[in-house]
């Protein structure tokens, strides 16, 4: 363990392969202490066809009174799904109170893909979280909510200039480090990172194969490796790589979810 702490924020799924029960296996898989603020407890995520749902946001105050008295702060916050804007004006409570200094706020939009939003969110909750997004240091959007955020035309056939424009516009409105997930060019896939200097692409393998969750995974190992002391684009490729590797050890039909957990642990045993 390396003595950082890192608070995310997101639901947990009691059934998926998702959010917290991802991200507290990856982000301790690379050394750090996850501390978890649930924002919903689901049955089973939303891509399944009937769900369950209870929503913690009446709890968080009380969370965060205790904290206050404990003294507790964070080296880092990672936030993924959130359901709701009350969530959202909880984060920045979070932020403003428990953060060590210099503490990196790193978001990830959660809330749709493949030119959809996910199922329970509408316009309203775009807007909201483009308004949070300008309290992050690094966001981690895939192209959907990129374009949804901008108002942009969603493609599935696009080129470099397309991309940079759509990360160059997102990046002046938030003034976050902008990494893009899941843009696909020459037959890889990968991010375009984006910040004052310019655009960076880094681009791996492309697996041929659909499963919920990687956007969870990547997440919590890019968190992990950045707030480790590596680059953007080091965390990045690190992250990328577990996600390949994620997707071919997971079973042909297991759509509901990545199955990592060997990938993690063969990783432990070198």
């Amino acid at each position: 363990m390396n003595g950082k702490r890192i608070l995310t924020i997101q639901d947990l799924s009691c059934v998926g392969q998702c959010s917290l029960t991802v991200a507290l296996p990856v982000l301790a898989h690379y050394g750090l202490e996850a501390a978890i603020l649930p924002t919903a407890v689901l049955s089973n995520h939303t891509m399944f066809a009937e769900w369950s749902y209870l929503d913690m946001s009446s709890e968080i105050p009380r969370i965060f009174c205790n904290w206050r008295k404990n003294n507790i702060k964070f080296s880092g916050f990672l936030l993924g799904y959130l359901g709701k804007t009350q969530i959202m004006n909880l984060s920045r409570r979070a932020f403003a109170e428990f953060s060590e200094p210099g503490a990196p706020v790193i978001i990830d939009p959660a809330f749709g893909d493949n030119g959809k939003l996910y199922g329970g969110f509408d316009m309203q909750y775009v807007q909201d979280m483009r308004n949070l997004l300008k309290c992050a240091n690094i966001i981690l959007p895939n192209l959907t909510e990129a374009t949804f955020m901008l108002g942009e035309e969603y493609k599935t056939q696009y080129d470099r200039k397309y991309i940079e424009d759509i990360a160059q516009k997102l990046h002046k409105f938030t003034g976050a480090t902008v990494i893009i997930t899941g843009v696909e060019l020459d037959g890889l896939i990968g991010e375009v990172i984006y910040k004052d200097n310019g655009a960076q692409y880094v681009l791996l393998e492309k697996v041929p194969k659909f499963s919920h969750g990687t956007g969870d995974i990547f997440s919590a190992a890019f968190t992990a490796n950045y707030l480790n002391g590596l680059s953007l684009e080091k965390s990045c490729e690190i992250a990328g790589k577990l996600v390949a590797d994620s997707l071919k050890a997971t079973a042909e039909g297991h759509d509901y979810g990545v199955q990592f957990e060997d990938v993690l642990y063969s990783h432990i045993q070198k």
